[in-house]
């Protein structure tokens, strides 16, 4: 199946803040429930401390991903790290609640383009659900940024591009009218636009198997990387399964190596 790069709507100006919010309130949610990253802890562990880093960069962090709870299971492995959440459009609605939940987690408030990173947020850089988002030139852009600034970076996506992940999708209006009454925080808006007018539940079912057709396959991946190589970065990637998931996650891990001393002039 070819990699299709049509737009979702969830990332256009014009889409309502409500909506907005209201998927990724419930993207949030889900990967709260189902966890589907645990698999990915790791090797995203590993990566950590090589790097030796306490400070993570989490980009496109919608209303917190999965670090509410993948912050703490770092913790037990014994990475003690603070979190700045940051998006291009910042679900600021979600502060309150992401800081009570964690005060090891903060959301920036401005927005942050991935592909240009301000030299003040520096840490390890994590990408869980959004790196499909970009097209292969901003993807590489990502990357770039991260090699660039010698940033360690992780790329997880649960989607994939494959006939079974876009049939596993079509319950997902019923799924989000089942389970919005106990997302959190609650919101007023967020039951308007998904009893009322149902825009959330079909506009994340639409947006879900776009993210499908866009996701990046594990031999894309490394092409992206290819260019990437000179600058003595070490890469990983490829696929991960867990218990019960019919889905496996596709990965990304970048950690710069040791410095390299420029090579002695010939002698003359």
């Amino acid at each position: 199946m070819r990699r299709l790069h049509v737009l979702e709507i969830e990332d256009q100006a014009w889409c309502p803040r409500a909506v907005r919010d209201g998927i990724t309130d419930y993207l949030q949610f889900a990967l709260a429930t189902a966890k589907p990253y645990q698999v990915g802890i790791p090797r995203l562990a590993e990566a950590l401390r090589r790097t030796r880093t306490t400070h993570v960069v989490d980009l496109c962090s919608g209303a917190a991903g999965p670090w509410l709870w993948l912050q703490p299971a770092l913790a037990e492995q014994g990475l003690q790290l603070s979190i700045c959440l940051t998006d291009r459009y910042p679900n600021l609605d979600s502060l309150p609640n992401t800081r009570n939940a964690n005060p090891n987690i903060r959301y920036h408030r401005e927005p942050i383009d991935a592909t240009q990173v301000p030299g003040d947020l520096t840490g390890f850089r994590t990408l869980f659900t959004a790196f499909h988002h970009f097209r292969p030139e901003q993807a590489r852009a990502i990357l770039a940024d991260a090699v660039r600034r010698r940033q360690g970076i992780a790329v997880f996506e649960a989607s994939q591009r494959r006939l079974l992940a876009l049939l596993l999708l079509l319950p997902l209006p019923l799924v989000i009218w089942l389970t919005t009454p106990f997302i959190r925080p609650f919101r007023w808006s967020r039951l308007f636009w998904t009893y009322l007018i149902p825009l959330v539940p079909l506009v994340t079912l639409f947006d879900g198997m776009i993210s499908c057709l866009r996701t990046y396959k594990v031999e894309e991946l490394r092409q992206l990387i290819e260019s990437l190589q000179p600058h003595n970065y070490q890469w990983d990637v490829g696929t991960l399964r867990g218990t019960g998931n019919p889905i496996a996650i596709t990965y990304l891990i970048g950690v710069p190596g040791p410095d390299v001393p420029p090579e002695a002039p010939p002698a003359v």
